[in-house]
């Protein structure tokens, strides 16, 4: 008997029933979250969190994604003196900003519409509002996407990462945190090594006076991205929810938790590094459709049916915390460790991403590949990308 079983969706008249079901029992809270992860929550510490954003200037950037904005709702509760929202999106920037208007009492806040590797922009944030805490959420993320948009990856990701982390230690910024991502560990993605490179770039500019630091996290629970949303779209509809592959697992954690790790970590007084939560066993994806499907008030794979699709280009069975070259090392703040790998051989680095610029500037996809590989060994780049770098036009 096949071990991928694919089966018929209820009828369409149904449908209407469906999405009323769905929007009326489908809002997951903590609780059930909880009985998926088979963990407790992340308990926040709400002192530290507002004796460190209290009366502070601080900068977020990709403010008007998921976790941008809400970083956003969270820091405006510690009442800093100023949140500078950055983001290319206008739409999204508005949205957190009259978002922030309703919620946050008059709290002090700027929109600034622009492109993380816009160096100049930058420089004048900084001068006119001398952040002292900048939280840095501006990535693109959608693996598959990037796999036919490596230039744009490596760019926004990666070279966006660095003009901020230059842009930040001259201007004296007293902690720069990038939420960075478990893809980042042996690379499968052009997104995953272009986050790695961001993690290698915030190492190379981490100072005494400026403290980087990058988090890794998991799958974050219904963010852009996200299966989740994917995941109750199908459901709404009928079915069949797609899963890539039944073994293929993740490391999970709420939007709640994301947050607190990542303001933890730029609460702790601790010097630059990498810096990873625990985030217990792996789940495997299946298992979370299944999950979705029951809290929806269904049956798995016969209420509501699943078919599996094959792993995405870019996509790994299992992702990982650490490389082999990687340890970790328990912090002030338990259940978040400091990672522990190879030094940043500074003038090798700022050599080969002279080279990088440059080729992203040419748009010469072939030399972006080969730079990249070269400053990221573990990184095996997908076929799929190799096949759009022998396609692409010289």
């Amino acid at each position: 008997m096949s071990t991928f079983p694919v089966l018929f969706a209820p009828h369409l008249n149904a449908l209407p029933k469906l999405r009323d079901h769905w929007g009326m029992h489908l809002e997951p809270n903590g609780d059930q979250w909880e009985s998926l992860l088979r963990r407790p929550p992340v308990v926040p510490d709400a002192a530290a969190r507002n004796a460190a954003h209290a009366g502070r200037v601080v900068l977020l950037t990709g403010a008007g994604g998921c976790i941008g904005s809400a970083l956003a709702r969270t820091i405006v509760r510690c009442e800093p003196r100023l949140l500078v929202l950055l983001d290319h999106s206008e739409q999204n920037l508005h949205q957190v900003q009259m978002e922030l208007a309703a919620r946050a009492r008059g709290a002090a806040n700027i929109a600034v519409l622009g492109d993380i590797c816009d160096a100049a922009l930058l420089c004048d944030v900084f001068a006119a509002h001398r952040p002292e805490i900048v939280y840095h959420a501006a990535a693109f993320k959608h693996v598959p996407l990037m796999e036919t948009n490596p230039v744009a990856a490596v760019r926004n990701n990666a070279m966006g990462t660095e003009v901020l982390a230059k842009v930040a230690f001259e201007h004296g910024a007293e902690c720069l945190v990038l939420i960075s991502t478990d893809k980042a560990v042996n690379p499968h993605s052009v997104m995953g090594a272009s986050k790695r490179l961001a993690e290698m770039l915030l190492l190379r500019w981490g100072a005494s006076r400026t403290q980087m630091k990058a988090v890794r996290l998991g799958n974050v629970l219904g963010s852009q991205g996200s299966v989740v949303p994917l995941f109750k779209e199908q459901i709404a509809r009928g079915g069949p929810v797609r899963v890539t592959h039944p073994d293929v697992n993740r490391y999970f954690l709420t939007l709640d938790e994301a947050i607190d790790w990542i303001v933890a970590a730029g609460s702790l007084g601790e010097s630059s590094g990498i810096f990873v939560p625990e985030m217990g066993e792996p789940v495997k994806i299946t298992d979370l459709a299944r999950h979705l499907i029951r809290m929806a008030g269904f049956v798995p794979e016969t209420g509501i049916p699943m078919v599996f699709t094959g792993l995405r280009p870019g996509d790994k069975m299992a992702e990982e915390l650490i490389s082999n070259d990687e340890s970790i090392e328990p912090t002030a703040k338990e259940k978040l460790f400091r990672v522990k790998g190879p030094g940043i051989h500074e003038y090798e680095l700022d050599s080969a991403m002279r080279e990088l610029e440059e080729s992203v500037r040419r748009r010469d996809v072939a030399a972006v590949l080969d730079l990249l590989c070269g400053i990221v060994p573990a990184y095996r780049p997908s076929e799929t990308l190799r096949e759009f770098v022998t396609h692409s036009p010289a």
